[in-house]
């Protein structure tokens, strides 16, 4: 039996999350997970149409996916985090990828540039998403969006020299992971992480199904009121950035695998948190990790977690002082940011009240 304290404090959050979803006539759906052995927790609901038991797009919570399965080559030693990028594509497709202010840095993108964003590509992602959402028939793979990209934009910065957010990064990841391995990305997933992990009830937007064929159908997911569930073309755009799609109790079985190192080693997970650049105010970015840390009279101690978001609102990360795990989403791009405020507010504040 648990304690009345952390008894009331899962019944303030279950509250939350419930007033959060009913209150918000855009979202549609959502989903929260929490687990803590050490207080005693797992909470697992679901508000709107969708149920515990069914599978949601994970959004760009699946960035870190594709860096462990990169950090898992790097492991082997299929390749190096330091090597040019252009080891691993072809050529046709990073000619003049990455020419600032005249000059071709193209070379001088490494592999671990594109894992913590500090490469200085310009985004594929949102200028192509726009397109997709006032034309039904939109479809461009990720070799082909990159090519546009190099017709109709600009590098922000010589690789190294700063960190800018960009999908192009983890296409370019996606097509180095196809190459090394000779698989398509879809598979290189499952092979993995799916089937080491015993992920029954997970796959990759439009690519894949799960392993246990018995799975619901995965939620409704919505972009400035557009439900773009089963526009195909959606999945090719977010590629290797972005197209899990999984339950609450299956990313929590990725998540404690890779934190107790069943995925990467001790030392490879600490590259990974370790080799970063500054994301924003109290954000740290790692390999495919978002980092909170304490920023005086901005970002709390409390606060301090380690994983990703994505702009449906979903999230997934670990709490270390707590061995807390906190995964879930709103299925809505009106909740990129507040996924995770809901998460840091709702969700962190409320377990430090159990001792």
């Amino acid at each position: 039996m648990q304690p009345k304290q952390t008894e009331k404090v899962i019944s303030s959050i279950e509250k939350s999350f419930i007033k959060q979803v009913q209150k918000d006539k855009r979202l549609k759906s959502a989903f929260l997970l929490v687990h803590s052995e050490m207080k005693g927790i797992h909470l697992n609901i679901a508000e709107g149409s969708m149920n515990p038991k069914q599978p949601a797009y994970m959004a760009s919570v699946g960035k870190i996916f594709t860096s462990v399965i990169i950090s898992i080559l790097y492991e082997n030693g299929h390749l190096s985090i330091d090597d040019s990028i252009t080891r691993y594509l072809d050529h046709e497709l990073v000619n003049n990828l990455h020419v600032y202010k005249g000059k071709d840095y193209t070379k001088e993108i490494k592999v671990k540039h594109l894992l913590n964003h500090t490469s200085g590509l310009y985004d594929t992602f949102y200028p192509l998403l726009e397109k997709l959402l006032v034309d039904q028939d939109f479809n461009m793979s990720p070799q082909e969006a990159i090519t546009w990209a190099k017709i109709h934009q600009k590098p922000y910065f010589p690789p190294g020299k700063g960190f800018k957010y960009t999908n192009t990064n983890y296409q370019l990841l996606g097509l180095i992971i196809e190459k090394v391995t000779g698989l398509p990305f879809y598979v290189a997933v499952k092979q993995f992480i799916y089937q080491p992990l015993g992920m029954m009830n997970s796959s990759i937007l439009h690519y894949s199904e799960p392993l246990d064929k018995d799975t619901q159908s995965f939620t409704d997911f919505y972009v400035n009121k557009h439900n773009i569930t089963n526009h195909k073309g959606y999945a090719d755009l977010a590629y290797a950035g972005g197209v899990v799609v999984s339950t609450g109790e299956d990313m929590l079985k990725f998540m404690k695998a890779l934190v107790t190192f069943q995925l990467v080693k001790k030392d490879t997970l600490k590259k990974m948190k370790n080799d970063k650049a500054r994301y924003g105010v109290g954000i740290d970015y790692g390999y495919g990790i978002m980092q909170f840390k304490t920023v005086p009279l901005l970002m709390p101690k409390i606060f301090n977690a380690w994983g990703h978001a994505g702009a449906t609102g979903a999230y997934m990360f670990y709490h270390p002082k707590m061995d807390t795990y906190i995964i879930g989403t709103f299925n809505d791009f009106s909740y990129e940011r507040k996924g995770v405020r809901f998460m840091l507010i709702k969700v962190i504040n409320q377990l430090k009240k159990i001792k």
